[in-house]
């Protein structure tokens, strides 16, 4: 989902999640996979957060933020979960080495989407070196 630079990610979470909800089932209403764990970041950090998650039976691996009593919140922090995330991160970053993506080249939504389907096809069909 692509949203406005403005706006934190964690605003369209739950958005994100229906609409994976949709592609994760079969059509007879199967599930074929379902995340067992997300993790973010200290944005990600809000009572809210843990509570959705857990309702759809996600765990949240998210750390406590500096300032928040660590010893109050009832969900452990699994640190080795949270550094699997770096995964993730690389892809991040490998994708804004993509020019045209990390200088957002096209205006529409529509058109950027489209440009970072096509970094990932190239990345994909790139032989291995």
């Amino acid at each position: 989902m692509l949203s406005a630079g403005q706006n934190h990610e964690s605003a369209w979470l739950e958005a994100v999640l229906e609409s994976a909800d949709e592609r994760l089932f079969d059509a007879k209403g199967e599930p074929v996979a379902w995340p067992v764990a997300l993790a973010g970041d200290k944005g990600y950090r809000a009572e809210w957060i843990d509570a959705y998650l857990l309702e759809l039976g996600v765990a949240p691996v998210i750390p406590s933020k500096e300032n928040q009593d660590r010893e109050a919140r009832a969900i452990l922090f699994d640190e080795q979960a949270y550094r699997d995330r770096n995964i993730v991160e690389r892809l991040i970053g490998w994708l804004k080495e993509c020019r045209r993506v990390f200088s957002r080249f096209e205006k529409t939504a529509k058109n950027f989407a489209g440009m970072i389907k096509m970094a990932f096809i190239q990345r994909y069909l790139k032989p291995a070196r």
